[in-house]
């Protein structure tokens, strides 16, 4: 298909998607038709998950990992949800309970956790920096997540944790491992979109970071990225990149 039409025709679902009122009716004939872009991977072989730091996917591979975090713009998390929802994208989402969205936009999410095209991990419940916290401080922070988590989803998060600025040290690394936690998840490229960027600097750093075997991490706060949804998805479809969220590729 001619880049410019496909381009064309994901921006049409997206904006479709975007603008209509999920229902279960729209989402189950979606899925009948098969028409998304985006499949779920095959034939992977799942790795234990190391202990230590994550960085990339394992191995040689055409995978890419688009990771999200925090959410504290409702409407971005909405978008992302009728974005994996309407094109098949694979997502692990890093929540931070406190942001309302995650509980508004649990109908369009909860699906498609469980079904197994998005993973919901930890991201701490209030995103403060770990490192200047006591070790009780850190314990709550991981387990009032874990229980938002449990009631509105029906998962811990585990045994994925993102902390919160990429802020670590031994300590809470070890801390975090005792907690369920054995291997901090950073990345390996970013939408650089943690502050509001213009849609088209969104879209300059995907086509940077967006390559075999990343993990690459966005962020559900500023509007910015409502308007690159679109280049995103061509960005991945047009080098033959197979979207994943980190549950498909590591034994958890």
């Amino acid at each position: 298909m001619d880049r410019r039409l496909f381009l064309t025709s994901v921006a049409a679902l997206v904006a479709t998607g975007l603008s209509a009122c999920s229902s279960d009716a729209t989402a189950g004939t979606a899925k009948a038709a098969d028409t998304r872009p985006f499949k779920a991977p095959q034939g992977i072989t799942k790795v234990p998950l190391p202990h230590g730091t994550l960085y990339r996917l394992p191995g040689k591979t055409n995978h890419v990992a688009l990771t999200v975090d925090d959410g504290t713009n409702p409407a971005v998390i909405e978008g992302y949800a009728k974005l994996c929802r309407d094109t098949g994208l694979r997502v692990t989402f890093f929540c931070n309970g406190v942001n309302r969205g995650w509980t508004e936009h649990a109908g369009l999410l909860r699906p498609l956790h469980d079904d197994n095209q998005v993973f919901l991990a930890n991201h701490t419940w209030s995103h403060p920096n770990l490192v200047k916290l006591s070790s009780r401080k850190i314990s709550d922070q991981v387990h009032r997540n874990e229980t938002f988590l449990k009631n509105t989803y029906g998962t811990l998060g585990r045994p994925f944790m993102r902390p919160p600025y990429g802020f670590t040290n031994a300590r809470v690394k070890a801390q975090l491992a005792d907690l369920g936690y054995p291997a901090v998840t950073m990345w390996l490229g970013s939408l650089g979109d943690s502050s509001s960027i213009p849609p088209a600097e969104i879209v300059a750093n995907a086509e940077e970071w967006m390559t075999a075997g990343r993990i690459v991490i966005g962020h559900a706060n500023h509007r910015g990225v409502l308007k690159a949804y679109g280049q995103l998805v061509e960005i991945i479809r047009s080098r033959a990149l197979v979207p994943v969220h980190l549950g498909d590729v590591y034994a958890v």
